[in-house]
């Protein structure tokens, strides 16, 4: 039985990429690729859909394919946990499954899993992310995970003074995560992980991105297809032999809520 699938922001540099690799999946067919300008109603008849759209449209399009009992497979950025939560009830009813994948890597999801695990050796632990200068969306979905799945290993929250301080960055479920967008670069995080007398630092670049989201991405899509319910993280499909913590529900915050502050919960990654 071939799988139908509806690509959603298919012409951007990850829908690109992911539409070479489902063309090169044996069992599926890509039957809808839709753009800026396109209906959701192009949706229907669609048996998987994957976005791989923009923050501001990611969540519509994922209502829409709920609506339609389809499954879904999200990579566009900006899904935090209380904003997966605002969809949780959605897919539960509707008795259908939604994968949410911050990022397709599987070095950046053995980073992020390391990061955890050390997490709760450490006082004090800040992120660092990069992106080129056309990512719109800040701080990066990875990076909001990591600090998610930080908090979650922890039994307290990290050390981070005078996080009133612009400079000092965003706080995201304690940890203090720092955006830069500049030319020349892909993706970088870098976590920094310090104690008394000693620091660790954690490291993942993305040099290739079709050659490093390419094995996520087919692990990924192959899973979404027998879903039930929400699934956050590549990590819940691959054996990386680190247990990886899961965070507590997050209470659902309404996606066109304002956050004030600095100290405040990311709730666009």
């Amino acid at each position: 039985m071939t799988t139908r699938v509806a690509l959603v922001g298919g012409s951007g540099k990850l829908g690109s990429i992911i539409r070479e690799v489902v063309d090169g999946m044996d069992g599926f067919e890509v039957v809808a690729v839709l753009g800026s300008s396109s209906d959701l109603a192009e949706l229907d008849g669609a048996d998987l859909v994957i976005d791989a759209s923009t923050p501001a449209v990611s969540i519509d399009v994922v209502r829409a394919a709920i609506e339609r009992g389809a499954q879904v497979l999200v990579g566009t950025s900006g899904w935090s946990a209380e904003r997966v939560a605002l969809v949780r009830p959605l897919v539960e009813a509707a008795g259908t499954g939604a994968v949410f994948i911050p990022n397709f890597s599987l070095g950046s999801v053995l980073g992020t899993a390391l990061a955890a695990a050390a997490a709760r050796f450490f006082p004090s632990v800040e992120i660092v992310e990069t992106h080129r200068d056309t990512k719109i969306d800040s701080p990066s979905g990875t990076a909001v995970r990591t600090a998610e799945l930080i908090a979650a290993a922890r039994e307290t929250p990290v050390d981070a003074p005078f996080v009133d301080q612009r400079a000092r960055g965003q706080q995201v479920a304690s940890v203090p995560v720092h955006s830069l967008r500049r030319p020349g670069v892909v993706a970088r995080q870098e976590t920094i992980l310090s104690g008394p007398g000693e620091s660790l630092s954690l490291v993942h670049d993305t040099i290739d991105p079709a050659a490093a989201y390419a094995p996520g991405i087919r692990i990924a899509v192959e899973a979404a297809t027998g879903v039930r319910g929400v699934v956050v993280g590549l990590e819940n499909f691959i054996d990386i032999g680190i247990g990886t913590p899961r965070p507590a529900a997050a209470e659902p915050v309404d996606d066109g809520a304002t956050v004030a502050g600095q100290a405040a919960r990311a709730t666009g990654a």
